[in-house]
């Protein structure tokens, strides 16, 4: 098996957090081709485990958790489930964001004949809210730090789209915007767990968005 394709940010006994690329998926799907559990044998020797904690759009780069001991991904899982982990993301949205903004926007899913399914916003969906704030602006993109309160499939993308700021890259939400070939703009930048031994990792931007980043203000040397 080739080695791991990816950065580890964490890493202890009982938790991983990985630096996901963008473009790989979290788990194996119908149209095949490799996935983030293929490499599950070179994370831990043990019979049992290792689990994905939660999961990210494939396309999504960034902090993903892998619980390595059932009982601590019991403790993560329900961190996850009691809104006591902080998530931030980072996104390159098209459009100028104002300095702060406030997303209170229930979401479901729906099925559509182009795509399968989708999220929308809908008054029956689950609760989900977002806090955006802006990092630095170009003029025609906004580079915004996402807090999500929540954790619903595509939050992040639905509501920066709801808010008329869609992601750059989005082929689903940005309602046919997006440039051929573009990827989506949008990395799980920070992660942190408050277990009885905080896990907590920082994702560096991924390769495609840094020329967008650096337009918007972002200083590579940061990291």
């Amino acid at each position: 098996m080739p080695p791991l394709p990816f950065l580890k940010l964490y890493e202890s006994n009982q938790a991983l957090i990985i630096n996901k690329p963008a473009g790989l998926p979290v788990h194996p799907g119908p149209r095949g081709g490799p996935s983030v559990e293929d490499w599950f044998p070179l994370m831990s020797r043990r019979k049992d485990g290792p689990w994905l904690a939660h999961r990210l759009d494939a396309d999504t780069a960034g902090c993903l958790a892998i619980g390595l001991r059932k009982q601590t991904l019991l403790a993560i899982q329900s961190c996850f489930a009691t809104g006591r982990a902080k998530k931030l993301y980072w996104a390159v949205v098209q459009g100028t964001a104002p300095d702060t903004l406030e997303i209170d926007l229930p979401l479901k899913k729906v099925s559509t004949l182009s795509q399968g399914w989708k999220m929308q916003g809908a008054p029956d969906g689950q609760s989900a809210r977002t806090t955006l704030r802006c990092l630095g602006r170009d003029g025609t993109l906004s580079w915004v730090e996402l807090t999500l309160e929540s954790g619903r499939t595509h939050q992040a993308r639905v509501h920066c789209a709801a808010a008329g700021l869609p992601v750059v890259g989005d082929p689903v939400y940005s309602a046919g915007k997006q440039m051929a070939g573009e990827r989506l703009h949008l990395l799980s930048r920070e992660l942190i767990l408050p277990l009885a031994e905080t896990i907590s990792a920082i994702a560096p931007p991924p390769p495609h968005m840094l020329a967008a980043l650096i337009r918007c203000g972002y200083d590579p040397a940061r990291g």
